[in-house]
Order: C-alpha cells, then sequence, then structure tokens
C-alpha cells in the first residue's frame, strides 16, 4: 500500500479513530527502536569483561590446579 493512500484512509476515519491510528503508531515505532538498538550493541568480548582477570594479582592462585587441590584437602580434612 502507498504511504498516499495510508494518509488518505486516516484522515477519512472519524477523530477518535484517527487517534486510535496514532497511538498505535507510536507504540510500534518504541517497540522497534528498541529491537533496532538492541540489534546494534556489539557483543562484548569475553576478554574485555571486567570479571576477567581480577585475580591476577593474587600470589596464592599463580598455579590455580594447586589452588584448588589444596582448597579441596582443607576441606576434607575438616570432615
Amino acid at each position: 500500500m502507498e504511504v498516499a493512500r495510508i494518509i488518505e484512509d486516516i484522515a477519512s476515519l472519524p477523530p477518535d479513530a484517527q487517534k486510535q491510528v496514532r497511538d498505535f503508531v507510536a507504540f510500534l515505532k518504541s517497540r522497534y527502536q528498541i529491537e533496532r538498538a538492541s540489534k546494534k550493541t556489539k557483543p562484548t568480548r569475553l576478554r574485555d569483561e571486567p570479571f576477567i582477570g581480577m585475580w591476577r594479582d593474587r600470589e596464592d592462585m599463580k598455579d590455580s590446579t594447586e589452588w584448588v587441590r589444596n582448597l579441596r584437602r582443607r576441606e576434607w580434612e575438616r570432615s
């Protein structure tokens, strides 16, 4: 349907119906603005996440495998 034809059809409606059309168009615009905005956002790469490297300065975690092993051993000894 051509835009001019749509405008003519809307203009031929009673004022109350024209208001409903305006409200519906406003609803559609807000809905599709959100979808467009979310599609434009670039996904964050994992290495750029703030939690990556948060324990880099901890001396007790230089060897994470050893750290986990010690943690488990301490927990098992408590039982």
